[in-house]
């Protein structure tokens, strides 16, 4: 065999695995495809957006989880109160407030009998906000009204959540 004839044969297996490559990959050898920027964009773009969604929807499910806590602590200091009411032969003044469940009031018509029923800080909403108490109550005048304030603060709005 002559230098030539290697030379031809060297080039030839070059080009074979040269089109094996090809066709395997769509490249030459040696050339790294990367992702172009407008796909590096689109994905982006895709992600931002699934992210945007499940953040709107999460602020729904914790202003629900909120209102949903207040729905169970008003049941909790009803049956609280209801219990007070029992031992004590009597419901807290509005001026004794709900506190008259954590500490033995000092003033006003006392309970013939006392026990701690519940924590200070089951007196506190979500948002820190004290609940608030009414005996005669507005909403429920043979009983009384719990209700908590809302995120806003203010009696009489609308985000305002009660036993009415």
């Amino acid at each position: 065999m002559s230098i030539d004839s290697l030379a031809y044969m060297n080039l030839d297996t070059s080009r074979q695995s040269g089109a094996a490559c090809k066709s395997a990959g769509g490249l030459a050898p040696g050339l790294v495809r990367g992702f172009t920027l407008m796909e590096m964009l689109l994905v982006l773009g895709i992600i931002s957006l699934l992210i945007g969604m499940g953040t709107y929807m999460m602020v729904n499910v914790l202003g629900d989880a909120e209102e949903g806590k207040v729905k169970g602590d008003v049941q909790a200091l009803h049956a609280s109160l209801i219990r007070y009411r029992t031992k004590g032969g009597l419901y807290p003044t509005t001026d004794q407030g709900l506190s008259a469940l954590v500490t033995r009031p000092t003033d006003g018509p006392q309970p013939r009998s006392y026990k701690t029923l519940i924590r200070e800080q089951a007196l506190y909403d979500p948002w820190g906000n004290l609940y608030q108490y009414r005996y005669p109550g507005k909403y429920n005048p043979e009983t009384y009204d719990i209700f908590s304030l809302g995120q806003d603060g203010k009696e009489g709005t609308e985000d305002d959540i009660g036993n009415w």
